[in-house]
């Protein structure tokens, strides 16, 4: 019975976020909060014994569902699988799929996790078919606040679903966490990919990528770059727990742009210029404590900066505004990371810092009902590993 465990990072947006949908340039970064799945394959049932079953834990929501592969087959039909070739969900399909899900009887309070159980259910059988397996997640992220969490999950499915099929070949005998070559990632990254378009309808694709590659990437209209950190780079991650309706941010930043046009032009213009100089001075070298420091209060006056424009967008929210207060006692930089109004908060964390005035600013951002998580920025993307 053969197992396989995958683990995939979230990311945060270190620049660029709005005005990425103008034009401009933005950088983003995997961070070590990973989604992890585990999954095993069933061995077929004998005949009389029943069909056994397609079973999925939600270990930190305390859910699990069941499916019998008969009941697949009813709903789906018996898919020919080609786990070579990522396949869309048609918009039939996500109707057959919707009833499945709909038949699990999912607490209302939890129905937004609706979109992932079908990612799940369009991934599992359109690589594995119909097939009995059991199927865990566990994430260290926190779920909708703009960390790619759903990103990181579509990730770690699409890996730990085609490490048991032909479509890749992993030499097993290594032990511990393994690295996919390029060409497998890019095959994860692609079925990923076709989960997150059940879940978010027409994603960028960005998430996706940093959480299969890892490490950093530019982005500006579809080109992509990877680039790497020349030095660690660490973050303060304050979860305002402040939710937030994405598109309608967008949209707000949109009618200001054509409310504005000339004002907003020079807005995402010098956000482009700050995503293209932290691209820089990320991947210049830091050899010694004088420049290590150097190169961290560039940083920080480059997320100043952009989170100055991110203000000018009208796209921060008190709660942001009561991180940026906090840390800024501390002589600590802050700019908000994702979409904005609420979400979540970047902390530059400078090499140099004690631990002592670190555990100060997280006392002090919990007490006022913030969740703090600190993170390497940069870091390893997808691996698994057989059990």
């Amino acid at each position: 019975m053969a197992e396989v465990r995958a683990r995939a990072p979230g990311k945060i947006i270190l620049s660029g976020e709005h005005a990425v949908v103008h034009g401009s340039t933005a950088v983003a970064a995997a961070i070590d909060l990973f989604t992890h799945v585990s999954f095993r394959l069933d061995p077929p049932v004998p005949p009389g014994n029943g069909d056994g079953s397609l079973g999925l834990e939600l270990k930190d929501l305390g859910l699990a569902f069941f499916w019998s592969p008969s009941r697949l087959k009813e709903g789906l039909g018996d898919a020919v699988t080609v786990p070579s070739t990522p396949v869309s969900c048609s918009p039939e399909r996500i109707k057959l799929i919707a009833a499945l899900v709909e038949e699990q009887d999912i607490p209302e309070a939890k129905i937004w996790l609706s979109s992932g159980i079908s990612a799940f259910i369009h991934l599992y059988t359109a690589i594995h078919g119909c097939k009995a397996g059991k199927v865990v997640i566990s994430s260290d992220l926190p779920l909708g606040s703009g960390l790619g969490s759903s990103a990181s999950f579509c990730v770690a499915l699409a890996a730990s679903f085609l490490a048991l099929s032909d479509a890749i070949t992993i030499d097993k005998s290594q032990g511990g966490w393994l690295r996919l070559c390029e060409n497998e990632l890019q095959l994860v990254n692609r079925w990923a990919f076709e989960g997150e378009k059940i879940i978010h309808g027409k994603p960028s694709g960005i998430d996706n990528t940093v959480s299969a590659f890892g490490n950093m990437i530019q982005f500006r209209l579809g080109e992509l770059i990877h680039i790497e950190s020349s030095a660690p780079l660490r973050m303060l991650i304050t979860n305002t727990k402040v939710g937030r309706n994405t598109k309608a941010l967008v949209a707000g930043v949109s009618e200001r742009a054509s409310r504005h046009p000339d004002a907003m032009a020079a807005v995402f213009t010098a956000v482009n210029s700050i995503s293209k100089e932290l691209s820089t001075i990320i991947q210049s070298p830091a050899l010694d404590d004088i420049s290590v420091t150097a190169r961290e209060e560039k940083i920080e006056e480059l997320m100043e900066m952009n989170q100055g424009l991110l203000q000018c967008m009208g796209v921060s929210h008190a709660s942001i505004e009561t991180v940026l207060r906090v840390t800024m006692k501390y002589k600590l930089t802050s700019k908000l990371t994702g979409a904005g109004g609420g979400g979540c908060v970047l902390t530059l964390l400078p090499t140099l810092l004690s631990s002592a005035i670190t555990d100060k600013v997280v006392a002090e951002l919990e007490s006022s009902g913030f969740q703090c998580l600190k993170v390497e920025v940069g870091g390893e993307g997808l691996q698994i590993c057989f059990s």
